[in-house]
Order: C-alpha cells, then structure tokens, then sequence
C-alpha cells in the first residue's frame, strides 16, 4: 500500500526505536518540561551506497512521491560521502538528509565485500513501498563486517544495518521551555545520555544559522553469519535553527557540523 508523510515516518519510527530505546526514553524525559505530543522532527537520515538502483536519487523517489524536491548537496570527502537533503514545500514536514558511499573509491577487498553483498538484493528492492525501512538484504561474517569497519566506520554500519533510519532529529525551535540547544545538552547529561563530542557537544552555531547535537548511538545485537556481536546502531540528534536575514529560519545543512554528526555511530 503506497504511504502518506505521516505513514512513512510511522513505519521509520517504529523501526528506528526498535534499535534506539534511548529514543524513547529521550520523548519521555523531554515530555516532563515540554507536555506530551511537543515533539516535532526536524529531519531523518538514511544511509546508502553509490551503485546503480541504490543512489541517493532512488531514496529520494519515496519521498519525491509525496510532494519532496532535492534542496542541497553536501560533499564529504574524508569520508567518501556525498549528500543529498530534500524537504516538503510544507515545513511542517521533516526534512530527509541522504547519504551515499563511493563504493568505487574503497579499497579492492572492501569493494569486494560490498559487491558480494548487493548481490543477493532483489532487482526491485528499490520500487518496494518498505524500502526505506527494510533493513538488511544480505548475510555478512563479523570477519567482513571488522574488514570493512577498518576502513570505513559508515560502510561497517550498512553493512549491518542496511536501509533504516539512521537517527531523527528533535526540533530545539519547537519546544516551548527547552529553548536552547545548550540546555538540551544539559538535560541528556544529567539524565545518563552520553553526547557526541566529536569537534565539540555543538556542531555549528548561529554563525552558520544551525546548531546541531546528538547521542551516541545505543548498541544492539546484529546476528551476522557466524556469530552474534552488539554494535552500535542509531541515535538522536538536536537540531536548532536560526533565522536569515530575510527572517526565515535556515532549512538547510552545515557539511562541516554533519560530518561531525556521522561520528555518532563509531564504535569508539
């Protein structure tokens, strides 16, 4: 049955919280100061790879259905990434922000391992209404999947995880006592979340008309081919946007604070 917004973010969200319970609990605690139903979601991540039939652009068809348009390009290229966000003419709708690997710019035995796994995906995997929510299409040997994890902490995470939310993102501008991203931060902390500090707890700033912090991500257990490990799966991140000169709030993404958001999946 094909989605409306609100269905796919439904069945995005309850795939994303069955390996993120801190996700919840996060809800809950921010439902104490701000009232129940506050939330809004700023954005969702999905992670991908640059092969034919897996683009970004064949993400992005699921939500360009549903009246999206691509906004920005993003290049992370320490990482071999590029990036892609769309957003709804409506912005009460959630941004999506979508990455891709380039796969061909990988070392030989890591192309190797990612190719045998798009082997066993289905030709349509792509056109499937629970694409963007489907998980994993393959086996992979916890052998192969610390190969990959050696060379590209993103590559390790789809491998294991495949197509799911990688993280949502709580709206600071929203909220109607939580009023600044500093005191978000501050809650998480005393409360037993672990933040991400990679190129500090906040990732941009007004300067650049958007202020961004996360969680680490939970682990959960992935059951590869031979063995059982838990590794990190997704997390939460907090957005806070500023306004431009014309008054508008900024709606796009900042690629230097992003690049420091990627990092909340790393195993160390």
């Amino acid at each position: 049955m094909a989605h409306t917004i609100d269905s796919l973010f439904t069945e995005l969200w309850d795939n994303f919280i069955a390996v993120t319970p801190s996700a919840k609990k996060i809800h809950e605690l921010i439902g104490q100061y701000e009232g129940q139903g506050a939330i809004v979601n700023d954005h969702i991540a999905l992670r991908t790879l640059a092969v034919p039939g897996l683009r970004v652009s064949d993400l992005g068809k699921h939500f360009e259905k549903l009246g999206y348009y691509r906004a920005g390009e993003y290049d992370f290229s320490a990482k071999k990434l590029n990036a892609f966000h769309y957003q709804h003419p409506n912005l009460d709708h959630p941004k999506v922000f979508i990455s891709e690997l380039q796969v061909d710019a990988l070392s030989d035995k890591v192309q190797n391992i990612l190719n045998h796994l798009l082997a066993t995906v289905p030709q349509d995997l792509a056109q499937r209404d629970d694409f963007l929510y489907s998980g994993t299409h393959w086996s992979i040997s916890s052998q192969d999947y610390q190969t990959l994890l050696n060379e590209s902490e993103y590559a390790a995470w789809f491998a294991a995880w495949g197509y799911r939310a990688n993280h949502f993102t709580v709206s600071i501008n929203h909220l109607q006592h939580i009023t600044e991203l500093e005191q978000m931060n501050t809650l998480l902390k005393e409360s037993g979340f672990t933040l991400n500090t990679s190129g500090g707890e906040i990732k941009g700033g007004e300067d650049v008309c958007l202020a961004q912090s996360s969680t680490m991500a939970d682990h959960a257990q992935v059951n590869f081919s031979d063995d059982s490990h838990t590794i990190p799966s997704c997390f939460y991140e907090f957005a806070q946007r500023y306004r431009l000169k014309d008054s508008t709030l900024y709606q796009g993404f900042v690629a230097a604070s992003a690049d420091k958001i990627f990092e909340s999946t790393n195993v160390n």
